[in-house]
């Protein structure tokens, strides 16, 4: 069964840095493609970043691209999102998903994912 364990986010002013981490259990980290989304109130879920399954190919949003960074661990399962020079526009919550096509398709299969438990990143203004 899969199953992915987030840690990180929590409260930072802005132009802070945050690191989230998706921990993988229940099957090889590197079986999947690993994507992150956030979802804001009053907003559609963004994808933000996905990175593949052998952490040769990682892409990023366009609002993150330049101050977000991803990559994995492997030896530890672990998949980190690394959040530098934060806006107020970043708050929402955040999740991992490990999904089973390339991450020119993750945005698309999200829904076919496993989920993370999300975790809240709050950016003060």
């Amino acid at each position: 069964q899969l199953q992915l364990v987030q840690s990180g986010g929590g409260l930072v002013q802005t132009g802070g840095s945050l690191r989230l981490s998706c921990e993988a259990s229940g099957f090889f980290s590197n079986d999947y493609a690993i994507g992150w989304f956030r979802l804001a109130p009053g907003k559609e879920r963004e994808g933000v970043s996905c990175i593949s399954q052998h952490g040769s190919v990682t892409n990023y949003a366009d609002s993150v691209k330049g101050r977000f960074q991803i990559w994995r661990d492997t030896t530890v399962n672990t998949v980190y999102l690394q959040m530098n020079s934060l806006k107020p526009e970043d708050t929402a919550v955040y999740y991992c998903v490990a999904i089973g096509y390339s991450c020119s398709e993750y945005v698309a299969h999200a829904d076919f994912g496993s989920w993370g438990q999300g975790t809240q990143v709050t950016v003060s203004s």
